[in-house]
């Protein structure tokens, strides 16, 4: 089973959020469906928009590199961001 570790933002750019899922469609839309909720980090910034997805097999090793990223600074995730998505393109799942 696939894990995905993601990083999605809002619709202006200026708010990033990390997370780990097995399932990333069911997962963005689900993102999507919380979008304005107070309730949650990206709902409450409306991160719904995908921008960055890394595939890994194993959960362990995927929950640790979202750990790694959660602890980089926003211009080090803007670079991988960059790297892969240089016009920083809102990804389909």
């Amino acid at each position: 089973m696939p894990y995905y570790v993601y990083i999605t933002t809002n619709p202006g750019k200026s708010v990033l959020y990390i997370g780990v899922t097995n399932n990333i469609a069911d997962r963005m839309a689900q993102h999507y469906a919380n979008r304005g909720s107070t309730q949650t980090f990206a709902g409450r910034y409306f991160c719904y928009n995908l921008v960055h997805v890394e595939v890994y097999s194993d959960i362990t090793a995927a929950i640790t590199r979202e750990k790694e990223l959660k602890g980089w600074t926003r211009a080090k995730k803007d670079t991988l961001i960059a790297n892969d998505n240089p016009h920083w393109l809102f990804l389909q799942t």
